[in-house]
């Protein structure tokens, strides 16, 4: 058979239902799971996956007593499975919009360090130009927004990368960079200490992100500068909410973006301690797909996004200046926040989010 013949065969036979039982399937390496998932009986979910090798000419599952893992022909196939359901589903969205009377669909993944300042004014600034634009906003870690956009559940990334590799399949526009603190509650016995050494934390319980994430790589790389172990007594924790949470409950450290927990130390719920930490970590900027064209909405976005540090920039400068001179070396406490570092939101926001 032709290739071409191979391929018109292999698109009469296969249908979005078997995408979906695919993802499904990878998700749960559990027939009967995934079958409950796409909303099929067990047997009807067995005959489609045998349909589905069929088509394809090759096994995507090994099954055995632990239940189902891909083949590595499998990997292939499920990595096209997901995105194509992804853009079938954004489509549906999209049209569904669009039915509605409105303009399109926006799906932006973003670190949380971002979000407080210049992401919010960005689609601030966007949902005024444009308020029947459908805004979506996903992710927390960088290792999750380049997932999401490697997947094409989202259209552009408010991140950076994770990988040496990746540059080869996104493209990346530095924005700005990111102060990181090491915080602790208000009631914790080191909040009131004047100085501190982070090998004195190193017994105290702490919250981090996970491993694959890049401020969990710099911080183990701080620790490895200063001869220290990880902490035996570590949480791991992606969600930045889950682990202020956690901060304002119990005695532990985190080392978290200065724009996240700015209103929290304000509001003298948490506490910066005088250590500085994350000075070499890289900046944030636009995360887009290599040699894929972008929507318009997409690109108004980018726009807004320079623009709106830009503005930024000099703020924070000036800000970072000031408290200088009036601080003398508080600089050196780590919640100064760095040269370049955002400005209050506060400060510089168009008009309240809702």
């Amino acid at each position: 058979m032709s290739q071409n013949a191979a391929t018109v065969a292999l698109v009469n036979r296969l249908k979005f239902k078997h995408l979906a039982l695919l993802v499904a399937l990878d998700d749960a390496r559990n027939l009967h799971q995934a079958a409950d998932a796409v909303n099929v009986a067990q047997p009807s979910a067995s005959r489609m996956l045998g349909d589905i090798e069929e088509a394809f000419g090759f096994l995507l599952f090994e099954r055995n007593a632990r239940g189902m893992t891909p083949t590595p022909l499998g990997v292939v196939t499920l990595a096209y499975a997901r995105r194509a359901l992804a853009e079938l589903t954004r489509f549906a969205a999209d049209l569904d919009v669009k039915r509605r009377g409105g303009h399109g669909q926006l799906t932006v993944g973003a670190i949380m360090g971002a979000a407080p300042d210049l992401l919010a004014m960005a689609v601030a600034a966007l949902k005024t130009e444009r308020p029947l634009l459908n805004v979506r906003i996903l992710g927390e870690t960088s290792d999750q927004v380049v997932q999401l956009l490697h997947r094409r559940e989202v259209d552009l990334a408010l991140g950076r990368l994770t990988d040496p590799l990746q540059h080869n399949d996104f493209s990346f526009e530095p924005l700005a960079r990111e102060t990181l603190l090491l915080v602790v509650r208000s009631a914790h016995p080191l909040a009131r200490r004047g100085a501190i050494t982070l090998r004195e934390l190193i017994d105290w319980p702490w919250v981090a992100q996970p491993v694959t994430s890049p401020a969990r790589v710099l911080f183990e790389e701080e620790l490895a500068r200063a001869g220290l172990a990880t902490p035996v007594n570590l949480t791991e924790c992606a969600s930045i909410f889950a682990t202020l949470q956690l901060l304002e409950n119990y005695d532990a450290v985190a080392m978290l973006p200065e724009s996240v927990v700015r209103d929290h130390v304000r509001g003298k719920l948490l506490v910066a301690l005088p250590v500085e930490i994350g000075k070499s970590l890289a900046g944030f900027g636009i995360l887009t797909r290599k040699e894929e064209a972008l929507a318009e909405p997409a690109l108004h976005f980018i726009d807004l996004l320079r623009n709106v540090s830009r503005q930024l920039t000099p703020q924070a400068e000036g800000a970072g200046s000031a408290e200088s001179a009036a601080s003398g070396d508080s600089g050196k406490s780590g919640d100064s926040g760095e040269a370049n570092g955002p400005a209050p939101l506060a400060a510089s926001l168009p008009l309240p989010l809702h």
